[in-house]
């Protein structure tokens, strides 16, 4: 609704006018007077309002920003668009200066928004594009105001003097005494009255006569002016209680429509307000989401781990088991062993009584053998002898 009266009685009644009073809506506000001449991409940032010194983003990511004409007011802007949300709405003026302050990075002042914009390019050629499209269109926009000055003053200065000669007509001296014509008639018929004198009797009523009638078609001409005067004023009188409604008029539906231009802005924030929650919700979704995927896919792996862990469990008891079947076969073995060792600890007594013995035998032995050789040597001896 608010579009469409935009582009027909408020276009061509109020926006010549008012437009600098209205708040900037959309690209669709925009496109009615205005068209793109040059477009780039950028990152944006505006000064914190607080510090003066930092740099706000206001862009998550890089928008197109171009420079759009306004062909009705002959006026150039740099607008850009996050969205349907205009976060760069300045008017180009002559003073305006752009500054690189890096290779990658500019930023201009605007004194109407109150506000200093940053641009992040990609490039420095982009940069300097960009630049060397502010300085064009800034000197355009010096020539325009130029022009238009030079206008406003040629047409201001006839409607002045017309103005002022209207009024000053029934006022001047020379409205009241005549034009410098009518005036200078009576200085020469004065000047004249001593070279022409037919007769001393008759100047005074020839000279008083002509007065009388010069001064009856002086007043006749100024009754005339009079009620051309007071005709003119009554009509500026009543075109000046028109205009003035007119104006109230006009004023009335500014202020209807700078009404219905907030609340188109306040549905349109609400409504954006609903589509970001809307969007936070679903990123939030697709959190929740990717969790439970997530833990899913940690339960299955704790189930594999509890299956693990049963299989697992049943060979610890079946090794379990086994292990108390080793033990008991080794405390068998042990007690075998026990046995063993007692009966070979036995054993090794009885052998080491047996070799006691046998020692014992091979000395008595051995003593028996030394006497069998003496008595056998002995008997050698006793034969030998015989």
């Amino acid at each position: 609704m608010c579009q469409n009266v935009m582009r027909s009685d408020f276009q061509t009644l109020f926006c010549p006018a008012f437009r600098d009073y209205l708040p900037p809506v959309s690209y669709r506000t925009f496109i009615y007077w205005e068209q793109p001449i040059f477009s780039t991409r950028a990152h944006v940032f505006q000064i914190d309002p607080n510090t003066k010194k930092n740099w706000v983003p206001t862009s998550k990511h890089a928008v197109t920003v171009s420079y759009f004409y306004d062909s009705t007011r002959n006026v150039y802007r740099i607008i850009s668009l996050d969205g349907s949300k205009a976060i760069i709405n300045s008017t180009i003026t002559p003073n305006m200066t752009f500054t690189k302050t890096s290779q990658k990075f500019g930023q201009w002042a605007d004194s109407r928004a109150n506000t200093v914009y940053g641009l992040g390019f990609s490039s420095e050629h982009h940069l300097s594009k960009f630049a060397e499209k502010f300085q064009e269109f800034k000197e355009a926009a010096r020539l325009a105001k130029e022009k238009s000055q030079e206008k406003m003053e040629l047409t201001s200065t006839p409607s002045q003097e017309s103005a002022g000669g209207d009024i000053q007509s029934p006022l001047t001296p020379e409205s009241i005494n005549g034009t410098d014509d009518e005036r200078a008639t009576p200085e020469v018929t004065q000047n004249s009255e001593p070279r022409a004198e037919p007769t001393q009797n008759a100047l005074p009523f020839t000279h008083s006569s002509t007065i009388s009638k010069h001064w009856e078609a002086e007043l006749a001409t100024l009754k005339g002016n009079n009620a051309k005067l007071t005709a003119a004023l009554l009509e500026s009188t009543a075109n000046v209680k028109q205009w003035k409604q007119q104006l109230a008029a006009y004023q009335e539906e500014a202020e209807r429509l700078h009404k219905r231009v907030t609340e188109l802005e306040c549905v349109s924030s609400q409504a954006n307000a609903v589509h970001t929650h809307k969007t936070e919700l679903n990123q939030t979704i697709q959190e929740l989401e990717s969790t439970l995927k997530k833990k899913e896919e940690e339960i299955e792996r704790l189930k594999q781990e509890i299956d693990n862990a049963r299989e697992l469990q049943a060979q610890r008891d079946s090794l379990t088991q086994k292990l108390q079947e080793v033990e008991i076969r080794n405390k068998d073995l042990e007690g075998q062993l026990s046995d063993l060792e007692q009966r070979l600890e036995k054993s090794q007594n009885e052998q080491e009584a047996f070799r006691n013995n046998l020692k014992t035998l091979l000395e008595i032995l051995d003593g028996k053998i030394f006497e069998l050789t003496e008595l056998r040597d002995n008997l050698a001896k006793l034969i030998e002898c015989s």
